[in-house]
């Protein structure tokens, strides 16, 4: 049906709503099944999960230019379950509220599969979260995660990928 990153990406999106891990998890498979593809429909919702993770921290900036490129990507729509439509709507409305820096409100995005919707809510549930409920901004480690994660990996990578390509030079 749907790959299960996307799955988890929902859940994600709705439930605890750590939009950081939503990136993380549709990254995952982004780069398993269409790496380097920036026009890709994983690309327009890990864009949008960064630009919701911005808003949320009252980075304006930084969430207008990361949805603005997620609208792009969605011009075109894709077999994700979701109503092209209304998601362009709410896209459209988000950057209005960005836009004029009003504060950060929980949404949700519009799921027109009712299957992918259970499996959403099933899998929300067995996570200890009620799908849909707001998101929780007394919570420091959720709101900042970015600064707060280890990023050993992350540098180490980049360290090598900068090597190699100073090296082909």
């Amino acid at each position: 049906m749907y790959p299960q990153e996307y799955i988890q990406f929902l859940t994600h999106f709705h439930g605890d709503r750590d939009y950081f891990e939503c990136h993380e998890v549709l990254e995952e498979l982004w780069k398993k099944t269409d790496s380097g593809n920036k026009d890709s429909s994983w690309v327009g919702l890990i864009l949008l999960a960064v630009s919701t993770y911005h808003h949320r921290r009252g980075n304006y900036k930084g969430a207008k230019r990361t949805l603005e490129k997620a609208v792009k990507i969605f011009e075109t729509p894709a077999n994700l379950g979701l109503d092209f439509q209304q998601l362009n709507n709410l896209l459209s409305s988000r950057l209005a509220l960005i836009n004029t820096e009003a504060a950060y409100t929980s949404f949700e995005l519009p799921i027109c599969d009712p299957v992918l919707l259970e499996v959403c809510k099933k899998s929300c549930a067995s996570t200890g979260f009620l799908w849909g409920q707001e998101s929780d901004t007394a919570n420091i480690s959720l709101i900042h995660r970015h600064k707060l994660r280890d990023r050993t990996d992350v540098i180490r990578e980049r360290d090598q990928s900068l090597k190699m390509r100073k090296g082909s030079e």
